[in-house]
């Protein structure tokens, strides 16, 4: 069964060029130097379709603003979205689940414990 399904999951990389070379040798789907406006279009077109899909945006295209993007995240289904770090400064990186765990938990709670 599992079989089935990741043979009609599509698994598409979104960001610079030699960050997605990377994603296209093991089998992903990429969309190099992709834009807000090309993000939402892929978007809409698998919500449309029903398509499932892991999506992996690059930071900047992450922290966009779109309909289609908002939708996504706030409803889940067939599509997960997550972000990667930017390829050329991946040390300063701070992923957004961060800035909820902290409200939730407090500031201490990503400390590393000893």
């Amino acid at each position: 069964m599992s079989e089935t399904i990741a043979s009609t999951t599509r698994m598409i990389a979104l960001g610079a060029a030699p960050l997605m070379e990377g994603f296209a040798l093991i089998g992903f789907e990429t969309h190099p130097g992709a834009t807000p406006a090309q993000l939402e279009q892929l978007l809409e077109q698998l919500v449309r379709t029903q398509e499932r899909a892991l999506i992996l945006l690059e930071e900047g295209l992450a922290r966009s603003e779109g309909q289609w993007l908002n939708l996504v995240r706030n409803e889940g289904g067939n599509i997960i979205v997550t972000e990667l770090p930017a390829l050329h400064e991946p040390q300063n990186y701070h992923p957004q689940v961060e800035d909820l765990v902290t409200s939730i938990l407090g500031a201490g709670a990503l400390d590393e414990r000893s």
